[in-house]
């Protein structure tokens, strides 16, 4: 298709394909770039909100599998882990399709993949259903999970690199709500309906579903200059900086997560007599996903005025004394401290995401200086790589959860691997990025 944009003005083209994007251009982001961007955002960051809270579908559901399902804590762990696992796998080919289908096209098809797993769900769990069935339908609620990196990857070519802290936060940040809304809503039916309905929580977004797709295909756009970016994925893995934004953004996004998931389980596993009925554990586990994600456009905004590395390196610190005050408290059986270092632990890991993903496009900006178009190709695939590996992060949260509680009958040991992981992250950051030595190659 013929570009019809002229210089400076933006606006999409029949068909939502825009040939001429330059949001660096100040003339052109502020004679109608801008406000093409700020819609795609707002529908982006409602379609992403939507996949995190079926995503995490199953961190509610597991509430409802009381005596007469026969499944014991360990399984219940074992169905946490699986959407995480199985969505930290789509991440990846998620962030092609951006490229490949465009960025409006395939929120479109992202937002209706989810109807699969919230229909199945809605109508298949009830006592007497198998494990391996509850497995299956955990798994497929996995395809919520890639929707973050088609999102962010979609969003970061939007953005001029002054705003993408900022702009990449927010889209997060609302996409990470889903993890609490999710909880509000099984917090919902619970009350009202009781343990005996967990059908009830996976119905109610099938119509939110159905809008998700049709306000993405009214009020989104594609991106022309966003589509076949060969070898994008293959020539970011060959960057070390690839794996080392991996390994830091385990430790918030897959802290985040993985305690999305798990943190309703512990707290019934470890204060049954506090939480001896799923309510009660449901009133607490919405609070932390929700500080977690409106605190994570906070990370991407200090981390444009302070420096991402900076933030980061803090962060884990805190993330650390954080995590020895759980250990603390579960040694010493205070339900109040045990609470305030869980939450502690949800607002760092959301300020860290924030931080973290604000790094990414200004460690590739300095590398490749001059170089517009590989700077964006190359952190647009590392946001996919990074959002992948991430995901990851959560499953091993659940499995350190299960293991621990398997092996010692508490949580002691998983929270002691936890302080270690973030120590590492801390040694990580400062050799990378913050000793003398580094910041000469890149500064962020």
């Amino acid at each position: 298709m013929t570009a019809v944009l002229e210089r400076p003005s933006a606006k999409s083209l029949n068909g939502h394909w825009i040939d001429d994007w330059r949001p660096e251009d100040r003339e052109f982001w502020d004679n109608g770039g801008s406000a093409i961007a700020k819609r795609n955002l707002i529908f982006s960051i409602f379609s992403e909100h939507i996949g995190f809270s079926v995503w995490t579908l199953w961190s509610v559901l597991v509430l409802f599998l009381g005596p007469s399902y026969g499944i014991d804590p360990a399984q219940k762990f074992l169905l946490t882990a699986v959407p995480t696992l199985f969505g930290a796998g789509l991440r990846i080919p998620y962030t092609f399709a951006v490229a490949r289908f465009g960025g409006r096209n395939w929120t479109i098809i992202s937002a209706s993949l989810l109807l699969i797993p919230s229909i199945s769900a809605a109508f298949l769990i009830k006592p007497g259903v198998s494990f391996e069935t509850l497995l299956i339908l955990a798994a497929l609620a996995g395809v919520g999970g890639g929707n973050f990196a088609s999102s962010m990857a979609n969003i970061n070519a939007f953005y001029p690199d002054r705003l993408k802290g900022w702009a990449l936060g927010i889209n997060a940040g609302g996409g990470n709500l889903g993890v609490a809304a999710v909880q509000l809503v099984g917090l919902f039916v619970l009350a009202t309906f009781g343990a005996g309905s967990p059908g009830i929580v996976a119905g109610i977004y099938i119509p939110l579903i159905v809008i998700a797709a049709a306000g993405s295909a009214i009020y989104m756009d594609n991106l022309s200059q966003a589509r076949n970016e060969k070898r994008g994925m293959r020539d970011a893995a060959k960057e070390g900086h690839t794996w080392v934004m991996s390994l830091l953004y385990i430790g918030t996004f897959g802290s985040f997560i993985g305690f999305g998931f798990a943190f309703g389980q512990v707290l019934q596993v470890q204060f049954a007599e506090q939480f001896n009925t799923p309510i009660k554990a449901a009133y607490l586990t919405f609070l932390g996903p929700l500080l977690g994600s409106l605190i994570r456009p906070l990370g991407g905004a200090l981390a444009d005025r302070l420096g991402g590395a900076r933030v980061t390196f803090v962060n884990f610190i805190a993330m650390a004394i954080g995590a020895s005050i759980v250990l603390i408290a579960a040694q010493q059986r205070s339900l109040p401290l045990y609470i305030v270092g869980f939450i502690t632990l949800f607002v760092l890991s959301g300020l860290g995401n924030g931080s973290t993903y604000k790094m990414i496009p200004g460690i590739f900006r300095q590398k490749y200086a001059g170089d517009e178009h590989q700077a964006r190709r190359i952190s647009g695939a590392v946001i996919g790589i990074a959002g992948a590996v991430g995901a990851v992060g959560g499953v091993l949260v659940n499995l350190a959860f299960r293991q621990s509680f398997l092996t010692y009958k508490d949580a002691d040991a998983a929270y002691m691997a936890f302080i270690a992981f973030y120590l590492l992250c801390v040694a990580v950051t400062w050799a990378v990025y913050l000793r003398p030595a580094a910041r000469t190659t890149i500064a962020v």
